[in-house]
């Protein structure tokens, strides 16, 4: 089959490949693949930024998530069965859906709501349990509480506002000012066009922010925050509970000494700081599901590429050009 493989890390380390079909493990399902998104995850995954922690044997195919019909089913599965529609972030160490066939944990998987293309199911699955998990698991958000969360007009953000907003929160969010009608149609109620105005200077007492920027972000974010109130982040630096994630204890004083300065300066502060990797879940993503389906959150695209143009799909996320997700379909 046809799939885009990693064969070295760096920028040009992905070509196109013929690899053998995944075969299917007592457990798997084996999925025809419909749809699949780019996520900056895979440039990062790509240039080798986890290579110490998420070890992959080269050459390995790239790619977190998928929609597609499910063409086989292992003899311990019981929930999927052939032809179903379904979507999925399959787990680490098992990626690789940029590619015409992927076998995934069963356990990872959930039914593709109806009402979604497989073009918009496929932009979901990552980023929405990234906000589930942030929002729900980790920050516990409760109606009243504000929530702010950093460039609300790429595929992460723009989720995070759909379901803080659902949630009943009060919802902030940084972007150009070209993008507040789309955000506040997604339920933001207040937008700092970043390009005019640092956020830090003029929002405070909020209870959550969630940061996708970096190191600059992620200091000023710890100022707007109340006494008490969590910062998390997703772009690092990974905190001693990444380590037990990864199921690497042995990896958790490295985690502490590259997040002791953030660490000490949210206690300083009187905040909190959490480090947060997504991890797959298709209970969470069956859930999600049921929200689409609702209309209480929907899919923001940016545009779509063909399976063939695998290679520019990435370099324009690479550029840092989507307003929303960039799927490839096949």
């Amino acid at each position: 089959m046809k799939a885009f493989v990693v064969d070295h890390y760096g920028r040009d380390g992905l070509r196109e490949a013929d690899v053998a079909t995944p075969s299917v493990g007592p457990r798997d399902v084996l999925v025809d693949v419909r749809a699949a998104s780019v996520n900056p995850l895979d440039l990062m995954v790509r240039n080798g930024e986890f290579k110490q922690l998420l070890s992959y044997p080269r050459p390995f195919i790239l790619g977190h998530d998928v929609a597609g019909t499910v063409t086989e089913v292992g003899p311990d599965v019981r929930s999927f069965t052939v032809g179903d529609e379904i979507w999925a972030r399959p787990r680490d160490h098992r990626i690789g859906t940029f590619a015409q066939s992927i076998a995934i944990d069963a356990a990872d998987i959930a039914l593709k709501p109806a009402s979604l293309s497989f073009a918009e199911a496929a932009a979901v699955p990552l980023v929405a349990l990234a906000a589930w998990q942030a929002l729900v698991d980790v920050a516990q958000v409760r109606p009243g509480q504000r929530v702010l969360v950093h460039a609300g007009a790429g595929g992460l953000g723009s989720t995070v506002i759909q379901l803080a907003h659902f949630l009943g929160a009060h919802v902030a969010t940084t972007a150009r000012g070209t993008d507040v009608e789309m955000l506040t149609g997604l339920g933001a109620d207040e937008v700092v066009d970043f390009t005019t105005t640092d956020f830090a200077d003029v929002l405070r007492d909020y209870d959550v922010v969630l940061d996708s920027l970096g190191t600059d972000s992620l200091n000023k974010s710890m100022t707007v925050v109340k006494p008490g109130g969590l910062v998390i982040s997703v772009a690092g630096p990974p905190d001693p509970a990444f380590a037990t994630q990864l199921g690497k204890p042995l990896f958790k004083p490295v985690m502490a000494l590259l997040s002791r300065k953030v660490r000490r300066r949210a206690r300083r502060l009187g905040v909190r700081y959490s480090f947060l990797f997504m991890h797959a879940d298709g209970t969470q993503l069956a859930t999600l599901a049921r929200l689409y389906e609702a209309g209480d959150l929907r899919p923001v695209l940016d545009r779509t590429f063909s399976f063939d143009q695998t290679l520019e799909a990435i370099a324009y996320v690479d550029q840092g050009k989507a307003h929303g997700k960039v799927v490839v379909t096949h």
